[in-house]
């Protein structure tokens, strides 16, 4: 899924209000980590994780970009945006959720 700029920025907008629901420590993206994502979908549409300042390997925001890249397409959702060492997720529901009444509706 392709996100326009505009829907990027409405997504982000709305991620200010969003607590992070994961942080990634030490250990990285492990099998586990990705699962916990994968689940957190299930009830949420935007999901925001903080990257641990001790991770050596990650301090470059390009790494930051690359491990954003790579969760979204473990977990199949879309890597919104970095904010500082915040990385915003969004998936929308499917099937019987998504006709639920409090779905993110992006503008077109």
């Amino acid at each position: 899924m392709e996100l326009s700029s505009k829907q990027r920025a409405y997504l982000r907008s709305l991620a200010s209000d969003v607590d992070p629901v994961f942080s990634i420590g030490k250990s990285g993206l492990t099998p586990e980590v990705t699962a916990a994502v994968s689940e957190a979908f299930a009830n949420k549409e935007l999901i925001k994780i903080n990257i641990q300042k001790n991770l050596s390997d990650t301090e470059d925001r390009e790494e930051l970009f690359k491990m954003g890249e790579v969760l979204a397409e473990r977990t199949r959702s879309v890597f919104v945006c970095l904010i500082g060492r915040k990385l915003v997720f969004y998936k929308p529901f499917s099937g019987e959720k998504a006709k639920r009444d409090d779905r993110i509706r992006l503008p077109k």
